[in-house]
């Protein structure tokens, strides 16, 4: 469905070739005096130039060629500008097909695509914290937007299944139980169904390795040791691996799923493993991976290069493989898996260097198509009222799933003290609100940008907040009720300037989806999302839908709300919550 503006423009440039002038001076824009017009055109002043002609003049011959049934308001004012108000025919013309149009008459401009969105990344055996959010929340936004556009759109929680950490583990526990028969190289028995270890006891062996690692080498070496010989194959160590997935990999899913963000794929490092050493051996024959101090690396800096750009490391001396190869072997893997049209990646900004490495190996070597997109979409970080990143008391990193009770807890009191429903649905109504304000309060700001993360006002029914837009649905949907059955109400023209203004801002939610697509950017969905509640309660306000007693006025109030409500409740799906019956 072609965009409102695309259609004024579209008019506007007839305008200007009927009147004599080339029709790509009649590119329309929203108005930056929206006490003077609602759209506006400057071709008139870039046209002057080029044809040596008063701008005045040019603009009073495109107004006199424009159909004025479609405009309420075509005026040139000087220096050359041209004002415009579109009908509330043309209006209420367009919001009835987008009505009527399979979502919204969104164009499906990635049917027959396939997107591989790569978000999560969390590390197997580490508790999910804080720094995991960001990623889960923006990437899922993401996933959700490619889908709704048509793509086959796949979420791969990338898991870090088959690094140091497993070593740290294996080390840590063989201090501890040295007797296990994982650590005997010639027990060839059945090993037990049961892990040696429970979640609790694994996350207590972690930490516990790692700061030994940091003030004891020794240990280190073991660890790196054991990392290297569970790659390898060695028998005890993959059944202590294949228990610490399972382990682990359950608490993971059950703190995503609290979320409300759910993976396709669920791969790892390890499951890139087996693609490695074809893939180095095609390299090495290549001419792209060549010997450097005892280790292969790929140089990937390019002439015209203003900073230095290191080489990616693929094989340590000691015979070792790093990110870079895993972050490789993953492509060649997904290549062969998916082959993806696009490859979105979501980590912290801190990693663009690493992510400008790889990307450039994997098209030098042609690890993917000269095609295939690959981005990364680099966020920042959450910061505490400090401006720091975001903290326990105790100076610790927060476990995610103390942050969803903490704010659970919060906007449970809220709804306890405010009375917003019945004691009986209290529980499921805050999860829903919590998860709106958890969600919103990340997505409203720029995925690249620092935040601070303010329970309170993420958490207020007023302002530019999640549960505001849940409040305005809520409300909505309790007009429609009490009207009574209202889907196939057809858009009527505007009776007021509040129920046009409404119309106007319903218009551009196929460019703000576009918007949010194109800039990877779910924040622009948000924005759109924050005026269009502004504009339905400012209509609200101005309107007594229920009461009215002209039939047709209050039919076609009820539809542009209804039209509102659906509006917001997919809006808010794709940034990945939805709002509750009654609030």
């Amino acid at each position: 469905m072609e965009k409102l503006l695309d259609l004024i423009s579209r008019q506007v440039s007839e305008a200007f070739a009927a009147a004599g002038y080339d029709p790509a001076y009649g590119r329309v824009t929203v108005s930056n005096r929206p006490d003077l017009c609602e759209y506006q055109c400057n071709g008139c002043l870039s046209a002057a130039k080029v044809y040596h002609c008063a701008p005045m003049v040019i603009a009073q011959a495109v107004a006199e060629k424009l159909d004025r049934g479609n405009f309420d308001l075509v005026e040139a004012v000087k220096p050359g500008f041209l004002n415009l108000n579109i009908s509330g025919a043309f209006l209420q013309s367009y919001l009835e097909a987008m009505r009527t149009a399979p979502d919204f008459g969104v164009e499906k401009t990635g049917l027959g695509k396939t997107v591989v969105v790569d978000y999560g990344g969390p590390n197997v055996a580490k508790p999910l914290h804080i720094g995991h959010l960001r990623s889960a929340i923006i990437g899922e936004s993401m996933k959700r937007l490619y889908s709704f556009f048509g793509y086959h759109a796949i979420g791969d929680v990338h898991l870090g299944d088959w690094g140091l950490q497993m070593g740290l583990i294996i080390a840590g526990l063989r201090e501890k139980e040295p007797d296990l028969p994982y650590f005997d190289p010639d027990f060839t028995g059945d090993y037990p169904a049961e892990a040696p270890f429970t979640l609790s006891e694994l996350e207590e062996i972690y930490p516990a390795a790692s700061a030994r690692k940091k003030v004891d080498p020794e240990f280190g070496e073991r660890a790196h040791q054991a990392t290297f010989e569970l790659q390898q194959g060695r028998r005890g160590y993959r059944a202590l691996w294949r228990y610490i997935m399972n382990v682990s990999l359950a608490d993971i899913r059950r703190i995503y799923d609290q979320l409300d963000v759910h993976f396709e794929s669920w791969l790892g490092e390890s499951d890139a493993d087996p693609f490695i050493p074809a893939m180095l051996e095609r390299l090495k024959a290549s001419g792209c991976a060549v010997e450097s101090e005892g280790a292969l690396v790929f140089p990937v800096a390019e002439p015209g290069d203003k900073k230095e750009m290191p080489p990616c490391i693929l094989v340590k001396s000691d015979g070792a493989v790093l990110y870079d190869t895993t972050e490789l072997a993953t492509m060649v893997q997904r290549m062969q898996d998916f082959a993806p049209d696009k490859i979105l990646y979501l980590a912290d900004k801190r990693q663009s260097l690493h992510f400008e490495q790889v990307f450039r190996a994997a098209r030098k070597s042609g690890i993917v198509k000269p095609e295939t997109e690959l981005e990364f979409l680099g966020f920042g970080t959450m910061n505490g009222p400090d401006g720091k990143p975001f903290k326990t008391r105790d100076g610790g990193v927060m476990r995610l799933e103390r942050l969803i009770a903490d704010i659970m807890a919060f906007v449970g009191k809220k709804v306890e003290e405010n009375r917003i429903v019945a004691p009986e649905d209290a529980p499921a109504t805050t999860k829903i609100i919590a998860m709106a304000a958890l969600k919103y309060g990340d997505l409203s700001n720029q995925p690249t940008k620092d935040y601070v993360f303010d329970m309170d006002r993420f958490a207020a029914f007023e302002g530019n907040t999640g549960p505001y837009l849940l409040y305005t649905t809520v409300r909505v949907k309790s007009i429609l009720s009490k009207f009574g059955a209202w889907e196939d109400l057809p858009i009527r023209a505007p009776a007021s300037p509040a129920q046009k203004d409404l119309m106007r801002v319903l218009a551009r939610f196929c460019p703000a989806l576009e918007g949010a697509l194109s800039a990877s950017c779910p924040s622009v969905l948000c924005a759109y999302l924050y005026d269009l509640a502004g504009a339905v309660n400012h209509f609200y306000h101005e309107t007594r839908i229920l009461d009215q007693e002209d039939k047709g006025l209050q039919a076609g109030s009820i539809a542009l709300i209804g039209l509102a409500k659906r509006v917001l409740e997919q809006g808010m799906d794709l940034l990945g919550f939805t709002a509750p019956e009654k609030m």
